[in-house]
């Protein structure tokens, strides 16, 4: 994702929307080393072996990791794209995220992953398992990255790359929380995500948060607890007189707005972490707007060089 002042609203509502059932999946073996697996919303996909040509949207991080790359690119617009991920990806043409009928086909792909079942309501899974072989990958609130992962790698017949991904995070946190642990344990913190002249707060079990509190063992400031119990979405909009609690020892920000006009705001500035210069500000291209193994993985890094 480049740098860039304004994230248009598209951009908003696709990365605050989540929605998704908890389906088990179920394989069975056809013939060619072909699979047959029940997808989030029920349907029977028989996947082809060693798929070449592969549409993702918003999935490229699990494909990354599990050595494979997509025929296109998640984008919203033209130029938001997904920054981390662009040592990987940055030959990689761009689809738009909503994944119109005539691009889709003209990427000629052999395989369909869906992250959301909210794409492919209206009769859009007809139509897009007339192109190809269309499944809908665990999704939701209450789906983990870990979980979407290994789904994924199901589908793929990756599984044993998908333990060794979920091993080396798993040695990464462990690390991470024993060479930091005086400056992780009983120290707080809070994600913001200023936009538009608009802040949002990540909730505390999901993406970032789920990292940050779960994982690594930060204290729950008390305004993101606040949040987070009425958070239908990552982000959740917060406005400038409530982030006057916050009372976060330290705070990430997420910066697509550098010229906003809240940091002006003497509300802003007394915030108490950005009052004592502890706040650590990372531009959009980065991977704190994503989830995944590998979001996760630059995050953990992102706080191990901060803290270090």
């Amino acid at each position: 994702m480049k740098r860039f002042a304004l994230i248009p609203l598209l951009l908003i509502t696709a990365l605050l929307s989540a929605c998704g059932n908890t389906d088990s999946t179920t394989k069975t073996s056809t013939s060619a080393n072909d699979i047959t697996l029940t997808d989030n919303l029920d349907h029977k996909v028989t996947i082809p072996a060693n798929p070449k040509r592969i549409i993702a949207s918003y999935l490229e991080d699990y494909l990354v990791a599990l050595d494979e790359k997509p025929v296109a690119q998640w984008t919203v617009g033209s130029g938001s794209i997904q920054g981390y991920l662009q040592d990987e990806l940055k030959d990689i043409p761009t689809i738009n995220y909503d994944l119109p009928y005539e691009s889709v086909l003209e990427f000629e792909p052999d395989l369909l992953l869906i992250g959301d079942n909210a794409t492919v309501e209206g009769g859009k899974y007809d139509e897009y398992n007339k192109i190809a072989p269309t499944y809908v990958v665990k999704n939701g609130l209450d789906i983990s990255w870990e979980e979407k992962l290994t789904d994924i790698a199901t589908v793929l017949q990756k599984e044993s790359k998908a333990e060794k991904v979920l091993a080396d995070y798993d040695s990464l946190i462990e690390e991470t929380k024993s060479k930091l642990a005086t400056k992780i344990e009983g120290h707080s913190v809070a994600v913001l995500w200023v936009t538009n002249n608009t802040a949002f707060m990540v909730a505390k079990d999901l993406s970032s948060g789920d990292l940050l509190y779960n994982q690594l063992g930060f204290e729950v400031p008390n305004l993101t607890a606040e949040i987070s119990e009425s958070a239908t979405s990552d982000w959740s909009q917060v406005s400038l007189e409530k982030l006057a609690q916050l009372d976060a020892d330290y705070l990430i920000l997420v910066n697509s707005d550098q010229g906003a006009a809240m940091f002006q705001d003497e509300i802003w500035q007394n915030i108490p972490a950005v009052k004592n210069q502890q706040i650590w500000e990372f531009g959009p291209e980065k991977s704190w707007l994503y989830n995944g193994p590998i979001a996760y993985t630059k995050m953990v890094e992102d706080v191990q060089e901060k803290l270090n």
